[in-house]
């Protein structure tokens, strides 16, 4: 009787395993297909737009075929160059501050709830506040203001990730650092941050990814340009703006080209994203390993 009751125990045991595996094998699934199936369709509906022309000429007047978004690909880098220098930098001195030097704090507190709002407010309504406060008082729209737009919206992201990254990092180490005479500060940015990087690699890139393919905000700062610009201070193009002008467009050429875009926005942020973590696992990054 114990021998059948052990043998039925272990039985529902195999079963709740291969149940539970199941079902996180479908959840899997579940992340991983919808993905696949948007590349796959972008590929299938923009593919045939890709030429060397769209990588090197400028959008052509309405009406006209051919033409390209060189200018948004080189704007969308200078947006993206700004956004990360005001971003990466910021949230990743809140990050640390929250790990290493805030603990408890009231402040701590005060900087992670806040984060976490930031993290959650609409990206239009940072549009909103860049146009208010820098747009308004410059009197025209430009770059800078967009990029600081897409900055603020990297904060939150890169301060969260790096204080989850460096709280990660065991207490031995810092015990062990601290025991050679190093002081606290030094401690902290040549081990433990250092310790951290790769995670903290990998936020700024979520980070980066995410603001990368946003509209809204450049709406109301960048505004967007049909001719070559690299100014920080004039409106520039970009490509989910050229994106989202050429798919409400009437003209069919518009749209094609706006699928071309759309597959080229997410290659650049798969080989970026994919990139970092090659380089990162190899540890080929100061402080990667």
């Amino acid at each position: 009787m114990a021998a059948r009751g052990s043998s039925f125990k272990s039985g529902f045991r195999t079963i709740t395993d291969h149940a539970v595996t199941g079902l996180a094998i479908l959840a899997t699934a579940l992340v991983i297909v919808p993905l696949i199936a948007i590349f796959v369709y972008l590929v299938y509906k923009g593919a045939r737009s890709l030429n060397l022309a769209f990588f090197t000429q400028n959008p052509v007047p309405e009406g006209e075929s051919g033409g390209g978004m060189a200018n948004a690909i080189v704007g969308s880098g200078v947006l993206l160059g700004i956004a990360s220098a005001i971003g990466v930098p910021i949230g990743i001195g809140a990050g640390i501050y929250l790990a290493e030097f805030g603990r408890g704090t009231k402040l701590a507190n005060a900087i992670r709830f806040t984060a976490d709002v930031l993290n959650g407010v609409p990206s239009i309504v940072m549009g909103l506040a860049a146009y208010s406060l820098i747009v308004i008082p410059q009197g025209h729209f430009s770059a800078f203001s967009g990029g600081v737009a897409l900055g603020i919206m990297m904060i939150p992201t890169v301060a969260r990730t790096s204080e989850e990254m460096l709280l990660m990092v065991p207490n031995t180490i810092r015990e062990a650092a601290l025991g050679l005479g190093l002081p606290n500060w030094r401690s902290v940015l040549s081990i433990t941050v250092k310790t951290a990087s790769p995670g903290i690699i990998t936020g700024c890139m979520l980070a980066f990814a995410r603001v990368a393919g946003e509209t809204a905000p450049l709406i109301f700062t960048a505004l967007g340009n049909a001719f070559w610009s690299t100014d920080p201070n004039r409106p520039i193009e970009a490509l989910p703006l050229q994106i989202w002008v050429y798919a409400t467009g009437p003209y069919e050429d518009q749209h094609r080209l706006a699928w071309a875009g759309a597959l080229v926005l997410i290659a650049l942020i798969v080989i970026a994203v994919s990139l970092v973590r090659y380089v990162t696992s190899r540890g080929v990054l100061k402080g990667a390993s």
